[in-house]
């Protein structure tokens, strides 16, 4: 859902016009290295089972990366164990996993957290010989988790990199090339409004230019401020 700030009424997303994050949708940025290091991993057959962790803060694009893995080891056929904060209740480790991703680990509640620990520890010594990947996020770096210390030091084992989140500068830009690549004019006021009132991680920029084109094509009109407002009284 696109998140607007406060005093503007949310944008409900039509799911039908986002895509699944993946390693092409993302926006790299200064992330070059660690999109490679991910993509690289997700498409060998011989994948290293050395960890990684990801950290940044919030909108860096952490839960985007880990999702795009997940899609490419799906595509290949692979299971794949995720937690995430909203799993409150997460089942016990599979065998049948390729990989263990944990999300967000920073928000893990105690159960969690021992639900992470076990799978980390039953990742790198499964019963068949065979070593699964952990992949794991976070607001900080391993060692400035609040979080058991067991869990902690083990998130800390392997590749550690920090995401960037993109400056306003760079927010702009994409926003500018993706406007193009549609055909559509954003003017600079229209950005300012979008940059100003709605959630400015990329991820819900996309998806309200997703909606505000749809809207645009609808009712036959160009993108202006107007045309936001009168979307979201619409919804």
């Amino acid at each position: 859902m696109i998140r607007a700030m406060p005093g503007m009424k949310q944008l409900a997303l039509d799911i039908g016009l986002v895509s699944a994050p993946s390693f092409t949708n993302f926006f790299v940025g200064p992330n070059e290295a660690v999109v490679k290091h991910l993509a690289l991993w997700a498409g060998n057959a011989l994948r290293s089972s050395v960890p990684t962790y990801l950290w940044g803060e919030a909108a860096s694009g952490k839960t985007h990366l880990l999702k795009a893995v997940a899609e490419v080891l799906h595509a290949q056929g692979a299971l794949v164990g995720w937690i995430d904060a909203s799993v409150l209740e997460p089942g016990e480790f599979n065998e049948s996993w390729a990989a263990v991703i944990l999300d967000d680990c920073h928000l893990y509640t105690a159960a969690q957290q021992q639900v992470a620990f076990n799978w980390f520890v039953n990742a790198l010594s499964a019963a068949d010989g065979v070593p699964r990947w952990v992949l794991a996020s976070g607001n900080v770096p391993p060692a400035d988790l609040a979080l058991r210390e067991d869990l902690r030091t083990r998130l800390g084992w392997g590749h550690v990199f920090g995401l960037q989140a993109l400056t306003e500068t760079e927010r702009r830009a994409v926003l500018r090339r993706e406007a193009d690549a549609r055909g559509v004019f954003l003017s600079d006021e229209v950005m300012d409004f979008m940059l100003t009132r709605f959630s400015r991680d990329l991820g819900s920029l996309m998806q309200l230019l997703d909606q505000l084109d749809s809207y645009a094509l609808q009712t036959q009109r160009t993108i202006t401020i107007p045309l936001i407002k009168s979307m979201l009284e619409s919804e």
